[in-house]
């Protein structure tokens, strides 16, 4: 049977990716062929850039033949890129992308980072839930993971104004069963995870604490369906290191709780993976850097990770 391509969308035109791109391509060679749908100027140029000389082949997209794909040089859908339009450009490759994705053509799926405040324009809270939206569905969960430990957040790019309003049993309960699901499917481990609490050490002035009137039944409801859960948590010690090691994911209530210790633990070494979509979809666990763009500085460790991961399944 033919292995199943590796979809990748350049994602922000001015961005790190294509340089991260080629030094992944120094250090890894998968056994899926990989189909990279940008500007074909786009590629030429940051090729000349870097005085590179890679072997491509271009391919309209009505036309692109799995039996015809190869890895043993880049597969190109050409996209017409004008910097007057920019976001006409991101939507097309997302969109040819998409297609590929609904027809079954593959499963596999990686997009290059995004400048959401221009893209997404305050309509969707990331890339994630912009994606889910052209899929139709409405609850996804972002696992940002390494073997050692991986992090969900159950609230993703979301004031934290707003976040307590937003934290609630069913939803808890979901994102847990939503982790386990992942992790047994996907993965082949039944996962042990431990969960964050909101307040600072579990504790609340308020009458109201929500991890006592939330998150604990939550947790024990999650408990009697069979899955291995604990918490909540101090999100303040839970990541040290005697504690960490007991988990294989931890879910915390809000974004910056529980990416924050990850990143400073692991910096780039972790890949971004979208739970609950029909396909699997990675993106390097970064931005697109644009302050960073053609200085040939970056590391491709994210994207050789999310590479050798999706190659694998």
């Amino acid at each position: 049977m033919k292995i199943k391509p590796i979809i990748l969308v350049e994602g922000e035109p001015k961005s790190i990716f294509l340089e991260i791109f080629f030094k992944s391509l120094e250090k890894v060679k998968t056994k899926s062929p990989l189909i990279l749908i940008c500007s074909k100027k786009n590629l030429e140029d940051q090729m000349k850039r870097f005085k590179l000389k890679k072997k491509f082949r271009v391919f309209k997209k009505k036309n692109l033949d799995l039996q015809k794909v190869d890895n043993n040089q880049i597969n190109l859908i050409d996209v017409n890129y004008k910097k007057s339009n920019k976001n006409k450009y991101i939507k097309e490759c997302f969109g040819i992308a998409f297609d590929f994705l609904r027809s079954g053509y593959t499963y596999k799926f990686i997009n290059g980072p995004i400048n959401k405040k221009s893209f997404l324009n305050k309509k969707y809270l990331g890339i994630t839930e912009y994606i889910a939206s052209n899929f139709n569905i409405n609850d996804t969960g972002m696992l940002i993971y390494n073997k050692k430990i991986a992090v969900c957040p159950l609230t993703t790019h979301l004031p934290l104004s707003l976040v307590s309003r937003k934290i609630t049993k069913k939803k808890i309960e979901n994102k847990i069963i939503m982790i386990n699901n992942f992790f047994q499917k996907i993965l082949k481990i039944k996962p042990k995870i431990g969960v964050t609490g909101l307040n600072p050490h579990c504790e609340s002035i308020l009458n109201f604490n929500e991890d006592e009137k939330i998150l604990k039944p939550a947790i024990k409801s999650s408990k009697h369906m069979g899955i291995n859960v604990k918490g909540p948590f101090p999100a303040d010690t839970i990541f040290l290191k005697a504690n960490r090691e007991k988990f294989h994911v931890i879910l915390g209530m809000y974004h910056d709780q529980v990416l924050s210790p990850l990143k400073t633990l692991l910096e780039y070494d972790a890949i971004n993976i979208t739970m609950g979509l029909p396909f699997l979809r990675v993106s390097p666990d970064h931005g697109p850097n644009e302050k960073m763009f053609g200085q040939n500085r970056s590391s491709p460790k994210s994207l050789i990770k999310a590479l050798k991961f999706l190659d694998a399944k």
